[in-house]
Order: structure tokens, then sequence, then C-alpha cells
């Protein structure tokens, strides 16, 4: 298999992870999350601080100044 052929393969492999797991989030309830530390995008090496589901890791909320302010300390 030639090399362009081999990057369309993990890219649609890719497109379908994706949109698997983006199901999985939409129906997870979200009942427990914590603050964490996390890349700002896939492709990104900037960490944000924010709220995550514990069960589907998905982003759900902004922490406040507060709530950073007490994530960083401990």
């Amino acid at each position: 298999m030639m090399k362009s052929n081999k990057v369309a393969d993990l890219i649609n492999k890719r497109q379908k992870i994706d949109k698997k797991i983006e199901d999985i989030q939409k129906e997870c309830p979200h009942f427990s999350r914590s603050i964490k530390s996390i890349r700002e995008r896939l492709d990104s090496t900037t960490m944000v601080i924010r709220w995550v589901c514990d069960d589907c890791i998905r982003i759900v909320g902004y922490p406040s100044i507060e709530e950073v302010n007490k994530f960083i300390k401990k």
C-alpha cells in the first residue's frame, strides 16, 4: 500500500473514532466532574484548566477564578 493510501486509511479511521467518541459524550449525563488541566485542542501544546466529565472526558464547564486558584494550590 502506498503511503498516501495509508494516510487516507488512518484519517478515515480517526474520523470514525471521533464520531464514536462524540456519540458517547452526547449520551453521557455528566454527573461526575473534576477540574483538570487539559490540552486546549488536540493539535495544541497549550494547557488550560476546565471542568471535565470524569466518565466521558468531555469539557463541561469553565472554573471560576477561585476554583482555578484552589486547583493550582494542590
